[in-house]
């Protein structure tokens, strides 16, 4: 069964819980080595040492109708009998050809680089990337027309600038002996332009990255192609910039497309402070070869959970899944945080208690903060009820996870519905999801899916936890499911228990009160060919209850990590001997009996195992499947990806 945990409060005075950044590789023998920072002095300038050139030039743009100016950086011992690759470095929306001379004076972090011996020799373009004829910072740099200018710079920069480059200077003229990255708005241009032209440039960079950035689908449609094409890919922003989540976005798409990438969080904000930063270590990488391995030793902190609340950082996660934890309790004793395993926070100066856990599987856990033994729910963290209580949640990236990913498909709703039960004689409520056109084509009508969560939860589990309305709307989007309605009910009955009276009471009340009102306020087929009825865990139980007494209701039945207790060995015999006796009617009316569990790792495993011997026996017809994990919300969300498309096929 899901997690369930009673706690027995105390009176709590004083105690502020603030979630905020920790450090990964300070905690554990499992950290990883991280890539420093840059040393004090890196942009220093040194006496004594060779040095590189800054020259403007002047090309002719015939994207603009003009000539434009850019800065060029020649390497010390430039040799124009040699060839060399190049960058092209952009700047922000407030800045034009002069922001990285003025303010992040890469010629001399450059220069310091070389004489460390760091760097691959490279000429260093910087270009305005403004391409309007009046291309200077005067007046509003916000103006609509000065904004385009940023997205009309790729023609210029590929028809112009690069020719004119590759004219003029000694250059490797081939996609792997370029590269280009920029800061802020530069940032998005480098990331559209790079990433959309990988036949024109093999490295590519984004510092900060505005809200010009393309949204990551589009910015790589076919991450395969990406994968082979890149040499290297760079994401990296401030801890403190108002702008990661534009980074993150594009971060968590591609880890979850597996494309070898860094993404480089850093102590800052939205500054030159971490721009010079990351041109020194970005830098150092360029036109040689590359180890993928070493690249998520390229993060200091974590990123923020998904399932963190509005603007929330906190808790964060590492590469490498381990989660980031921070807390100021000044008057607590002891602190702990909850993952199912838990955690002693270490406390620090100014009452702040800090730990980092062990690396977490991938997708959804519940987890709390003991606070001298008392269990609260995390500020920082959205809430779920799925532990008999309020608690918190945290959403681990999942490689896997493209099936319930947002999308740019057609979206379904969910929606609350209440309802008077004369069966329990009480108000209930029941969250329904609704296809994608189901207000708009109101002559059709469409099969249904009953599904129920699992011991500790409610009707809200499937609703949140469980994803299922992006499962459903990927699924019906790409014709692998019908399009249906998924009632995601409350099981729990009230002042039953988890008993055979519970059993009974939530089999009335599914059989008499809440199919009676989908069928009379929906537009739903009534037919058993049209209707299914799935659960995991407790909810397992209950369709194995309620399911097999009812063939003649349901045609399609889904139990997920689920499997006859010990103490139902009663009820579980009693419905044998039913099976037994009326197998040909069961036979005849169920078409799909679907069993799937979490593993040998599921805690029901071997209860289903036994409830299978005894099918076997009955030659009860079922489909088997196993999905590792165990007894958690990434398996059961696999399970209904899985189930759905096999639903209302005949």
């Amino acid at each position: 069964m899901p997690y369930v945990c009673n706690i027995k409060f105390r009176t709590m005075k004083n105690i502020a819980i603030i979630l905020v950044c920790a450090l990964a590789y300070c905690f554990g023998v499992q950290a990883q080595s991280s890539i420093p920072h840059s040393q004090a002095g890196f942009d220093v300038e040194k006496t004594g040492i060779a040095q590189g050139k800054i020259e403007t030039v002047t090309y002719n743009s015939k994207t603009v109708g003009t000539k434009r100016k850019a800065l060029i950086y020649t390497p010390p011992g430039f040799n124009k009998s040699k060839k060399y690759p190049v960058l092209y470095l952009l700047h922000g929306i407030g800045g034009d050809e002069l922001e990285w001379f003025n303010n992040g004076k890469p010629q001399i972090i450059l220069d310091n680089l070389y004489v460390e011996g760091k760097l691959t020799p490279m000429i260093v373009v910087l270009p305005n990337g403004r391409a309007i004829k009046d291309d200077r910072t005067t007046g509003n740099i916000m103006a609509p027309d000065k904004v385009e200018g940023f997205a009309i710079f790729e023609k210029d920069l590929l028809n112009d600038l690069v020719p004119f480059i590759e004219k003029t200077y000694p250059v490797i003229k081939n996609r792997e002996s370029r590269a280009i990255a920029g800061l802020s708005m530069g940032g998005g241009q480098s990331l559209n332009f790079g990433l959309g032209n990988l036949d024109k440039f093999a490295w590519v960079g984004g510092f900060s990255s505005a809200p010009n950035t393309k949204a990551p689908e589009v910015l790589v449609p076919n991450p395969e192609a990406t994968t082979q094409q890149l040499k290297l890919l760079w994401i990296s922003c401030g801890d403190n910039d108002n702008l990661m989540s534009f980074s993150e976005r594009t971060h968590l798409y591609l880890q979850q497309h597996r494309i070898p990438h860094i993404f480089y969080v850093e102590p800052g904000g939205h500054d030159f402070n971490v721009w010079k930063n990351d041109l020194y270590l970005f830098s150092q990488l360029l036109f040689k070869p590359v180890d993928t391995s070493s690249f998520d030793k390229y993060g200091l902190h974590g990123v923020r959970a998904e399932s963190n609340v509005r603007n929330s950082k906190y808790p964060q996660l590492t590469a490498d899944h381990r989660a980031i934890f921070r807390i100021k309790a000044p008057d607590a004793q002891k602190v702990q945080i909850d993952l199912g395993r838990k955690y002693d926070m270490v406390r620090q100066e100014g009452g702040i208690w800090e730990t980092v856990t062990d690396s977490l599987g991938e997708g959804f856990h519940y987890y709390s903060l003991l606070i001298d033994g008392v269990a609260v729910a995390d500020p920082g963290s959205e809430t779920f009820y799925g532990m008999g209580r309020m608690a918190s949640g945290i959403e681990v990236p999942f490689k896997g996870g493209e099936y319930y990913a947002l999308k740019d498909v057609p979206h379904g709703d969910i929606r609350m519905k209440r309802y008077y039960s004369e069966v329990s004689r009480s108000w209930r409520r029941f969250f329904v999801y609704t296809p994608a056109g189901y207000d708009t084509h109101t002559a059709e009508k469409y099969p249904v899916l009953y599904l129920l969560h699992g011991g500790g939860e409610d009707e809200r589990g499937w609703a949140t936890q469980g994803k299922t309305d992006l499962i459903m709307d990927n699924l019906i989007a790409e014709g692998k499911a019908k399009p249906m309605l998924i009632v995601m009910l409350d099981g729990n009955m009230a002042s039953a228990g988890f008993n055979t009276g519970a059993l009974k009471a939530f089999e009335a009340e599914l059989t008499q009160a809440v199919i009676p009102f989908v069928e009379e306020n929906y537009r739903v087929r009534k037919e058993p060919g049209s209707r299914a009825l799935a659960g995991l865990s407790m909810g397992g139980i209950q369709t194995l209850y309620a399911g097999l007494y009812h063939t003649d209701m349901f045609a399609h039945l889904g139990v997920f990590s689920s499997g006859w207790l010990p103490f139902y060995q009663k009820v579980a015999n009693d419905q044998y001997e039913f099976i037994n006796k009326n197998k040909a009617a069961i036979d005849s009316q169920l078409r799909l009996l679907w069993i799937a569990m979490g593993g040998k790792e599921d805690i029901a495993y071997q209860n289903c195992q036994n409830m299978l011997k005894e099918f076997d026996t009955l030659k009860l017809k079922y489909t088997y499947s196993e999905y590792p994990g165990g007894h958690i919300w990434p398996v059961w969300r696999n399970n209904l990806y899985n189930f759905a498309q096999l639903l209302f096929n005949k």
